[in-house]
């Protein structure tokens, strides 16, 4: 018989886990008990549920913690006929929770999952306990980081000359460099290679080809900025923004920006980068457990 002191330890453990969703082999992991208060963590690019990995036990003694795989990456399937697109991610994940019998949570938005993540606050406003947002991609264009430069003169090439520049540009090296980001030399030994070197091994032709089309697509996901500013403003979520200004996408004026559709918010400049669970999670989850107590508190 377990005592509580081993139930707890036990709930805070990280659980591996399978099912369909969608028509979709979709592995997740999971951490807590199943009737504690949600927290749901899409990932970013070009990473998977892995990012999550040191964060999810770390908050598992009060809150239930999911993280999936998107479909085309981490140890998800990757179908031939998904929708591989900012909307049809945000569809997927809607199945997803919808699988998960998930009626009310906090939004944990960072990298890419953000616009996705954003799609399914939108959808349904009164699912959406609190949003923490931790160098997400933002919907203000004046407010992007240098390295969207980048990306945007793609979209002015012919569509063979923009996929041979977004094909070069999906590499291991590269990758690296995506987890490196703008970090200063003393913070860069402590990202683990495993990030890159784990989410390089893992990538097929195939998924080069989605991660190609989804990088395209952020040229489209534009269009939505207007609505996703507009959910910010008129619903004003609790939202915690934690951030990492060294960061080449997302420096400290992009964590700025939510502050004019969320003047409430409670914003935390930290001195990491993009990957901040990597640099600074014991920072994070202070934060992070002193706002879900207030905003998405387990009964007592």
């Amino acid at each position: 018989m377990k005592n509580g002191s081993e139930e707890v330890a036990v709930a805070t453990l990280v659980r591996h886990r399978w099912m369909t969703v969608a028509g979709v082999e979709t592995f997740y992991r999971e951490a807590g008990r199943e009737d504690a208060p949600v927290l749901l963590l899409p990932h970013g690019y070009p990473c998977s549920s892995y990012e999550f990995r040191n964060l999810m036990p770390r908050l598992a003694d009060r809150w239930r913690l999911i993280a999936p795989d998107f479909p085309g990456a981490g140890y998800s399937g990757t179908p031939d006929d998904f929708d591989y697109s900012f909307d049809g991610y945000a569809a997927w994940l809607e199945a997803f929770v919808a699988a998960m019998n998930l009626d009310r949570f906090v939004l944990y938005l960072h990298d890419f999952g953000s616009p996705i993540g954003a799609r399914l606050a939108i959808s349904a406003p009164q699912r959406i306990a609190g949003l923490i947002i931790q160098n997400g991609d933002i919907p203000y264009e004046d407010a992007l980081g240098p390295k969207y430069a980048d990306i945007e003169a793609t979209w002015t090439l012919p569509r063979s000359e923009m996929r041979k520049a977004l094909a070069e540009a999906i590499s291991e090296e590269n990758f690296k460099e995506e987890f490196l980001n703008d970090l200063p030399p003393p913070l860069t030994d402590t990202i683990p290679p495993d990030l890159w070197k784990l989410h390089w091994s893992l990538i097929t032709p195939r998924r080069k080809e989605i991660a190609m089309d989804l990088i395209a697509g952020l040229k489209e996901n534009r269009a939505w900025f207007p609505e996703h500013r507009k959910y910010l403003s008129e619903y004003r979520p609790p939202t915690l923004i934690v951030w990492g200004p060294n960061d080449h996408y997302m420096p400290e004026k992009s964590a700025r920006a939510y502050l004019r559709d969320l003047p409430d918010a409670e914003l935390h400049l930290l001195g990491g980068g993009h990957w901040l669970l990597e640099t600074h999670l014991d920072d994070v989850v202070a934060l992070m457990r002193e706002f879900l107590e207030r905003v998405h508190a387990p009964e007592p």
